[in-house]
């Protein structure tokens, strides 16, 4: 049986202090197939470790190796016990971190192993190289992908049929860039950041059937109404006056229709991307709140209580980050310095507001979106996200 390996490390010069995190996956004959390094600021040792970790294992799902086994090693007895699940986790700071790594883990077959420091040298040396940075006032990230085709066996499959004997694996996705740049205070003194961003304009579809009767709407494909239809088109004139330079839309009809209605008022073509599709409610599809929980009420109470706990059949608020972040960093590549409009679903545009603030899962549940709202992020290359609308709809309250 082939074993993929992850090991990772992060630490702070003062604890907290400014800090960063490194890791590295190998392959099973041992080659190194992705790194990824990045300065986070100021902050704990164990949170820099944790980062380093989340990095590691969202590298080796970058590469397609869902179910594999895998060993991860660091020389953090902290997070390898309680990863394992041999120690409680008391630092409620610490909590979201290790959930989310948690989700990630569950993609893989994970043994967790401590090993000393001297035998974690490579995702020491990169960690230690995102601390200097930040020591610096740097915002520095380095990753990298290389390209490889080699046989796997994943071993037996869950549902207890095995795999074939042999099956081909290729990774031909790409990337390698490493940014190291001076944070000055000019332009924007309150977030440091002195390029131009790259903006992105969240549009939410407009009404449907199930969102008038207050149903979980997830990947069904409802319509929109004849009031959707107006909402769009309200949006669509409001954003014809707006310099957009793309649009970016969820698969599902009823966003495609309010990006389409934008399209026309634009010029400008409507250009899909997978991971912007709302979360799949599963079993809970098209139910009321009220039903889910007289029908699920334990299953709802867990799925309120984690955002790593999916519905019956269903996706969690985690695994639908993970693809939210691909499709951000997706567009913020392809559009450097760029206004684009990403039209999308409630989940999709409350994660990205989440991650631009750098708040807590919770923070999922104390937004507010309207339908045909409008929020916009901006991005910046050597800054912080910031964001700028919220939840706007001034545009529904014109006359037609």
């Amino acid at each position: 049986m082939t074993t993929y390996s992850i090991e990772a490390d992060g630490g702070s010069r003062g604890n907290p202090g400014p800090a960063g995190y490194g890791a590295v996956v190998y392959a099973p004959d041992g080659e190194v197939v992705a790194e990824a390094a990045e300065s986070i600021g100021v902050t704990t040792n164990n949170v820099a470790e944790y980062r380093g970790l989340i990095a590691g294992l969202t590298a080796l799902s970058g590469l397609g190796l869902d179910g594999v086994p895998v060993e991860v090693r660091m020389d953090s007895k902290l997070v390898i016990e309680q990863m394992a699940g041999r120690w409680k986790i008391k630092n409620e700071g610490l909590r979201p971190l290790a959930t989310e790594a948690a989700a990630l883990a569950r993609r893989f077959r994970v043994t967790w192993t401590w090993i000393p420091r001297e035998r974690n040298t490579h995702a020491d040396a990169l960690a230690n190289e995102a601390m200097d940075a930040a020591a610096r006032g740097e915002k520095w990230t380095s990753t990298s992908t290389h390209t490889t085709t080699r046989f796997v066996d994943p071993g037996p499959d869950p549902g207890g049929e095995g795999p074939p004997p042999e099956s081909v694996e290729t990774t031909a996705h790409t990337t390698a860039h490493t940014t190291a740049e001076t944070t000055v205070l000019t332009g924007n003194a309150w977030t440091g950041a002195t390029r131009v961003a790259t903006t992105l304009v969240l549009l939410r579809h407009g009404q449907t059937a199930l969102s008038v009767e207050k149903r979980f709407s997830g990947l069904g494909d409802p319509p929109l109404t004849e009031l959707g239809e107006s909402q769009a088109e309200k949006a669509a004139a409001r954003l014809a006056g707006a310099k957009l330079d793309a649009i970016v839309s969820s698969p599902l009809g009823r966003a495609r229709q309010t990006a389409e209605a934008v399209a026309q008022a634009t010029g400008l073509r409507v250009h899909v991307d997978e991971d912007l599709r709302e979360t799949d409610f599963g079993a809970w599809e098209g139910r009321t709140f009220a039903e889910i929980r007289d029908r699920w009420p334990h299953e709802m109470n867990a799925w309120l209580a984690d955002p790593a706990v999916a519905p019956p059949g269903g996706e969690s608020f985690v695994a639908a980050g993970h693809r939210v972040q691909r499709a951000r960093e997706r567009i913020l590549a392809g559009h450097p310095g760029e206004t684009v409009l990403v039209v999308s679903h409630v989940t999709p545009i409350k994660l990205l507001v989440r991650y631009a603030l750098n708040a807590p899962p919770e923070a999922l549940y104390r937004m507010h979106l309207d339908l045909a709202c409008l929020s916009a992020i901006d991005y910046y290359s050597d800054g912080p996200s910031v964001l700028r609308v919220f939840n706007d709809t001034a545009h529904l309250t014109l006359q037609r």
